[in-house]
């Protein structure tokens, strides 16, 4: 796994293995996860999300403690696949960094607790499929508006996005900040202390 320019978030380039009855390849290695991160990945839920060409979901994310944690690849077609920096007093709190998903290089992103996610169909029927650390618990999770001008996602041009009502209804980055919605960086960081140490959430 190679870390990106984002504290928390690493993307897997597997190799694939080709011949005439097809390919095969690894898209999650536990050992290697546990080497770049410190702790193994808790699954307790897998999604799959199948979007037709333009369509736009997130940026979401999860309360922390105890957050979501996401392992996300493309299985059919292609997406642009964003991860965000929405912890407050993180160094690189708001910016974001964008890979393409895809059925031919078949990487694979992880986004640690506390960092939002996004992608944006490149093609018709694009499959997602993501491990994640906690299962799904709608009070504890939200959202950031993924055309906010300060954020400023450079999504492909000419493309026009398809949203959801709840996303595009998402406040802008500046204001979840304002309203207190944002995790904070401290708590982040101590949450991943406590996955590398094994000790308990409090309270």
């Amino acid at each position: 796994m190679r870390s990106l320019a984002i504290e928390g978030a690493w993307v897997l380039e597997p190799k694939v293995f080709r011949d005439d009855r097809g390919s095969f390849h690894e898209w999650y290695r536990g050992a290697e996860f546990r080497e770049a991160t410190g702790y193994d990945l808790a699954l307790a839920q897998a999604n799959c999300s199948v979007s037709r060409r333009g369509v736009l979901r997130g940026v979401h994310f999860c309360d922390v403690p105890p957050g979501q944690a996401k392992h996300v690849t493309c299985v059919r077609g292609a997406v642009l696949d964003v991860t965000v920096d929405l912890r407050v007093g993180s160094p690189t709190f708001g910016h974001w960094e964008a890979l393409r998903l895809d059925d031919i290089t078949r990487h694979a992103v992880f986004l640690a607790e506390g960092l939002g996610h996004a992608f944006m169909a490149l093609t018709d029927d694009a499959t997602v499929v993501y491990l994640c650390s906690t299962g799904y618990a709608p009070r504890r999770e939200h959202g950031v508006h993924p055309l906010d001008p300060g954020l400023g996602i450079a999504w492909p041009e000419g493309i026009a996005p398809v949203l959801s009502p709840k996303d595009a209804q998402a406040p802008s980055l500046a204001e979840a900040r304002e309203t207190g919605l944002l995790p904070s960086y401290a708590s982040c960081t101590a949450h991943y202390d406590r996955l590398r140490t094994g000790r308990p959430e409090r309270g």
